[in-house]
């Protein structure tokens, strides 16, 4: 049983031998002249102004959470899509839930200005 792992085996091991020797090579050959400008931090093509730990507005985790509750809507109507016809009424009064749910609280965040830029 084990005999029919090998051929994944293989790969996996081919597949780190190159990644450790492109690796090492680069490391080996690749030129190494570091210079102040080289070495001094770049952000958008010039010097940074502040401090990377520089507090976010609200809102930028507003439309990141509903980035990720519309992500996960997709993960939950896709499998409800294959076996809608299994479901039957049930399942599409279940998800038109779902759905509604979701609706309503976009709808409260745009009420609320939550997607408006300054």
């Amino acid at each position: 049983m084990l005999a029919e792992y090998l051929p994944t085996l293989l790969f996996l091991i081919v597949a780190s031998g190159i990644g450790v020797a492109l690796l090492v090579v680069g490391n080996l050959l690749g030129p190494k002249r570091p210079g102040a400008e080289k070495l001094s931090p770049y952000e958008c093509g010039f010097a940074p102004f502040e401090d990377a730990r520089m507090q976010f507005d609200v809102r930028y985790y507003l439309i990141a959470i509903q980035f990720i509750i519309f992500d996960l809507e997709i993960i939950f109507i896709v499998p409800w899509a294959t076996v809608f016809r299994d479901l039957g009424i049930i399942g599409l009064v279940e998800m038109g839930i779902f759905a509604s749910m979701l609706l309503l609280g976009f709808i409260y965040v745009w009420k609320k200005g939550a997607l408006e830029w300054e």
